[in-house]
């Protein structure tokens, strides 16, 4: 049986033919390369055909160590022709990280994005005693001297054009005898809590997250433009990236993730995948200029607001046409402010843009849906191939991650844990038993890890992670990711990390929006030399405590923050504070920060 991703390429090619399946900016010549379906369909063959010369096995794992780029796609759908399974390590994992998973999974052929990834590999290449081989995507890559074994990605593509008959009817055999039960990827878990594990992704998982996404997601067309943003080692990115092939849509790979800002305005896309952080970095620039703004401007603003909220939010959210008095002035307003608003992010041609990973403020998800950015906020694992639930096209409800996406079944469990059961549910761990055993019940639900609610009208809605919560000296349970999402909205905060298991009190280490906040110290006329004297500066202190009390108001009072501390610097992954995916890694905050934190329960 052919599966529904090792087909997909080659159907899409007859149907398409040279017409884009995507494209890349190549920065060498400042401009963006479209690749046709007909291009990829052939890369892949060459590819698929290079991996039988390289002596890859049905079902073996073989990895990519890059960052986005055309070269991934062919690479996983070359090894989909061969039966082998994908493990995508991210472009930004030290050393320590990628040799952990390569020795687990026993990774004999390593392909490599760039320098940074390549200096890391050959030392890997050493130490691990699987690994033979690294393919580099970049031949900018300069080898060390005494590196004889690894080969450019276009010197092996060359290779397997060459290839004879025989490889080519032995990947058509291979292609022949792929069952919906084969592994497709091993997508690592980030790590916050202990090591790594890796999802157990087969073709099957795949292929009915695809079909689910095609019977909910009824406004995607062909006619999309979809931007590559996140990385594709984040399942979120990956299946999302296999559902714009399927569906035809064009992706345009951002291939420097430093470079989104432009990147957004040079394509001007209809659909893009993003984690909570980039849209609050959207919203506290949006409402800093607000905020600048007096008089006739202000109250433009206001009333604009007020109408779009009426005609988006109480009508178009509800299903219900909006009345003509009430559509002509949102058109008056939406052209004169809301249109700026898009075409300033880059997104004035939008039609959904999926946001899921982390909490999203109801706050910032309303006031984009006012902008007319349509946000579809969902919830998801790499553990149920992404999307449990999402916000539908109207009904949805601020407050949840929406509702749940075809043929997925949720219930609560001890603690009000949301089980999850259904065909996009993964085969388990690799080479973990216990740990497998550990999230399944004896009847087969997977458990999250999250605590939630689901409301009369079916829609999730997520209270706490429960890894995460903690709880005070005095008894008191602490749900520190929902301080963290109302702080995030502030335009003078950007990292929170809240603190308080078996204290007395809840505090925070807290890195604020620089920028923002150099800005405020020009305004009054502050003082100071460096960041690290910026953010010791009492007037500023009492300026971020104003802004925290405003905020966290509606918490109850144990779980307000009574002391907190300002870093000079924001958390990094390099640091080992921050998981691939942006999450906190409490635990090392706690032990980096131990100072500063004894200091404020002193």
């Amino acid at each position: 049986m052919v599966n529904q991703l090792t087909s997909l390429v080659r159907k899409q090619a007859a149907k398409y033919g040279n017409r884009e399946a995507f494209s890349h900016k190549d920065y060498t010549k400042n401009q963006w390369v479209p690749t046709s379906w007909n291009r990829f369909s052939e890369q892949v063959s060459y590819m698929a055909q290079a991996m039988v010369l390289l002596g890859i096995r049905e079902q073996e794992n073989i990895s990519t160590y890059t960052q986005n780029k055309p070269e991934g796609f062919i690479v996983d759908f070359a090894a989909f022709d061969n039966r082998a399974v994908v493990v995508p390590l991210y472009p930004t994992s030290s050393l320590d990280q990628i040799e952990y998973i390569i020795n687990e999974a026993e990774v004999r052929f390593l392909f490599v994005g760039g320098q940074v990834q390549y200096d890391n590999a050959i030392v890997a290449l050493r130490e691990c005693p699987t690994l033979e081989k690294l393919i580099l995507f970049d031949p900018a890559i300069k080898r060390t001297a005494d590196d004889t074994t690894s080969v450019y990605f276009d010197d092996l593509l060359e290779q397997g054009r060459q290839a004879g008959a025989d490889v080519a009817a032995e990947v058509e055999r291979r292609r022949q005898a792929g069952s919906p039960d084969d592994l497709a990827t091993l997508i690592y878990t980030s790590g916050t809590t202990g090591e790594p594990k890796g999802v157990m992704l087969a073709h099957s998982n795949y292929d009915e997250a695809m079909r689910i996404h095609l019977q909910r997601l009824v406004t995607c067309s062909d006619s999309d433009v979809s931007l590559c943003f996140l990385p594709l080692t984040h399942v979120f990115e990956r299946a999302w990236s296999y559902y714009c092939l399927t569906v035809g849509m064009r992706i345009a790979i951002n291939v420097d993730p430093k470079d989104i800002q432009n990147t957004i305005c040079e394509v001007r896309p209809t659909i893009m995948c993003s984690v909570p952080r980039f849209w609050e970095k959207v919203y506290a620039a949006v409402q800093d200029k607000l905020s600048k703004t007096k008089g006739v401007t202000r109250r433009l603003a206001e009333r604009a607001c007020g109408i779009s909220r009426r005609r988006n939010i109480d009508c178009l959210r509800a299903g219900k046409r909006p009345p003509m008095w009430l559509e002509w002035q949102y058109r008056f307003y939406d052209k004169f402010v809301f249109s700026k608003i898009r075409r300033a992010v880059g997104v004035e041609n939008g039609n959904i843009f999926p946001t899921a990973g982390a909490p999203l403020s109801d706050t910032i998800n309303e006031f984009l849906h006012i902008c007319g950015i349509n946000i579809v906020y969902g919830y998801g694992l790499s553990e149920t191939t992404a999307t449990v639930s999402c916000f539908d096209r109207t009904g949805y409800e601020f407050g949840t991650v929406g509702s749940l996406m075809p043929d997925i079944q949720v219930k609560l469990g001890e603690n009000n844990e949301i089980l999850v059961k259904g065909k996009t549910v993964m085969k388990g761990y690799y080479r973990k038993p216990e740990e497998t055993a550990r999230v399944f019940t004896k009847d087969g639900w997977f458990r999250t890890g999250d605590a939630g609610k689901i409301n009369d009208e079916g829609a999730l809605a997520l209270t706490e992670r429960l890894k995460d919560l903690f709880k005070t000296s005095n008894g008191k349970y602490i749900a520190p990711q929902a301080l963290e999402t109302r702080l995030g909205e502030d335009k003078y905060i950007d990292q929170v990390a809240v603190i308080g298991d078996q204290r007395k009190y809840v505090t925070a280490i807290i890195i604020p929006a620089f920028e923002a906040l150099k800005e405020y110290a020009a305004q009054k006329h502050i003082q100071y030399r460096n960041l690290e004297d910026l953010v010791k500066n009492q007037k500023i202190h009492a300026l971020i405590s104003e802004r925290i009390d405003a905020l966290q108001k509606n918490f109850a009072r144990f779980e307000q923050i009574k002391r907190f501390t300002l870093l000079p610097r924001a958390f990094s992954m390099e640091k080992g504070e921050l998981t691939n995916t942006l999450k906190i890694r409490r635990s090392v905050i706690n032990l980096l920060y131990k100072e500063e934190i004894e200091a404020m329960y002193a």
